[in-house]
């Protein structure tokens, strides 16, 4: 079901079988993580998983769940990345990194319900939750100073370009 060239991943996550290692699990379950970048992979995903059908005639399938938030879709932030491009050029700032990760974050609802959505203003870093994560700290200030300058531009006041931060 995962279709990595549009940025579509299914991942089976927990799985739980048995109760003892000398015998045959009269029943098993597992999890599985879905990741998509636009509503119609997640529904494709959704009904792909929906249409699932034992292999043996005696089993059964029991399918919960489905999705619990809406993808955030490129063109929730488009306008919002084009104006901290711009304005961190302005700043004579290195424009921020557009990156899809296809996560799960508060934004998939606000996005998810026309609000435009710019995520991912944080501190710079990497290995989001893995063993390696980690912040780099020469590039706070920097982050702080483009994130205030963005607010500010955005609630109607003046983006100053004083370089405290360099």
């Amino acid at each position: 079901m995962s279709r990595t060239d549009v940025g579509t991943t299914v991942t089976p996550t927990i799985v739980q079988a048995g109760s003892a290692a000398n015998t045959v699990p009269g029943s098993g379950s597992f999890a599985v993580d879905v990741r998509a970048r636009t509503v119609t992979e997640q529904q494709r995903v959704d009904r792909a998983m929906q249409s699932l059908r034992p292999a043996l005639p005696w089993a059964t399938l029991d399918i919960d769940g489905g999705p619990n938030r809406p993808p955030m879709e490129a063109s929730s932030s488009a306008g919002l990345y084009a104006r901290i491009c711009a304005l961190a050029a302005r700043l004579d700032m290195p424009e921020p990194r557009s990156v899809a990760v296809g996560g799960a974050s508060d934004g998939n609802f606000t996005a998810g319900v026309g609000t435009p959505t710019l995520d991912g203003l944080g501190a710079i870093g990497g290995g989001a939750h893995a063993d390696d994560e980690h912040v780099v700290i020469d590039e706070l200030p920097g982050r702080t100073h483009l994130l205030t300058a963005f607010v500010r531009d955005l609630v109607g006041g003046e983006a100053r370009s004083d370089h405290a931060h360099a």
